[in-house]
């Protein structure tokens, strides 16, 4: 008898770019074991949000010799909750809010507001920012709507 993976999964990486690749690359398998395939809407979604996250979480929340964290959970109702973890609380995100010309001038003139969030804010259901738990810094959240959870 195989036991059914675990509806959450945890992962600490180093805050560099290959440590969001491998996360990314991680949260893609993990959601491939829940039973949402390779090129399914809900695993590329989740696959995307994850990437977007990371990558801002060592970008902007990196503090050398200190790790991030990613943790998805899968509920039953059909949602995947992606945590990442960075350990500067201080730098808050900043999603860019206007699709105009200068918005976009600005985002690329001011790092904190880049077009990563909006991505995120179009895939997810909502997102936001919490006060990271027994650690310094922030988790920045968003919780993805897929299929409900395959049968494991």
């Amino acid at each position: 008898m195989t036991t059914p993976p675990s509806p959450t999964f945890a992962l600490r990486f180093t805050a560099t770019p290959r440590g969001a690749r491998l996360a990314r690359r991680l949260a893609s398998h993990q959601m491939d074991l829940w039973g949402w395939g390779y090129g399914t809407p809900a695993h590329d979604t989740v696959e995307l949000v994850v990437a977007e996250l990371a990558a801002n979480a060592v970008t902007h929340g990196r503090v050398p010799g200190r790790d991030a964290e990613l943790r998805l959970s899968a509920g039953d109702d059909g949602h995947v909750r992606v945590e990442v973890s960075d350990t500067r609380g201080e730098r808050q995100p900043v999603p860019v809010r206007d699709d105009s010309p200068d918005a976009e001038a600005d985002a690329n003139a001011d790092a904190d507001g880049g077009r990563g969030l909006a991505i995120v804010t179009a895939l997810a259901t909502e997102w936001g920012t919490t006060t990271r738990a027994g650690a310094p810094g922030k988790t920045v959240w968003a919780v993805v709507a897929c299929a409900t959870l395959p049968a494991r």
